[in-house]
């Protein structure tokens, strides 16, 4: 069956339309939907089955597959990261929302998510209402990959070609109007200080 092609607006995003995705997502669903970046691939974190899925999307074994956990705001990062200096706080704080994706050492919750021996987590909060207001809606985080392999020149921009590419795929495209062709600034944080090991769209504020 095909996906659905669903049209939210970033500055207004219908609730009853989040909603419906949030459905979809809480019975194991797989979406992609659009960041302050590219677009991106997701399901709920808590659905074993939705993760399996996704990572079937991707091509990718489970253990292998480097995911970030997209967050409504700062109090859930606690919730999978250990040991958050204050220095990182505050850089995090100065930078999300935003085009970041920051490296953290992972606590206990993340391996048994993801059933891998995962030491690290990309966690984003992007600037875009979109994936905050699912990410409300379903109350926790969205696991989170890119559509593509990250060392792949063009990422998929339109979203009515990604839904033609993926329809098949997956159970729900947004479209939230044109993407960026650039990723997120990659820091990573499990060091001090904390080193950009990809530069993205965004700028880092120190």
């Amino acid at each position: 069956m095909a996906a659905e092609l669903i049209k939210l607006y970033e500055e207004n995003p219908d609730p009853r339309k989040i909603q419906q995705i949030v459905d979809i997502l809480k019975n194991g669903g797989v979406i992609i939907y659009p960041t302050d970046t590219i677009y991106g691939l997701g399901c709920d974190l808590t659905n074993r089955k939705a993760i399996d899925k996704l990572c079937w999307v991707k091509g990718i074994k489970p253990g292998k597959i480097n995911l970030s956990f997209i967050c409504e705001d700062m109090s859930h990062i606690s919730d999978y990261v250990k040991n958050l200096s204050t220095p990182t706080f505050k850089l995090m704080k100065k930078n999300l929302p935003g085009p970041f994706t920051f490296i953290l050492p992972a606590n206990s919750n993340v391996p048994k998510i993801v059933n891998a021996n995962k030491k690290t987590v990309g966690i984003r909060i992007p600037n875009n209402k979109i994936p905050t207001a699912i990410v409300k809606a379903l109350g926790n985080p969205l696991i989170s990959t890119s559509l593509r392999e990250d060392d792949i020149v063009e990422y998929p921009t339109d979203p009515e070609e990604i839904y033609e590419n993926f329809k098949s795929m997956v159970d729900v495209v947004i479209d939230g109007g044109y993407g960026h062709n650039t990723p997120s600034t990659v820091i990573d944080c499990t060091t001090e200080p904390a080193e950009i090991v990809r530069e993205g769209l965004g700028e880092v504020i120190l």
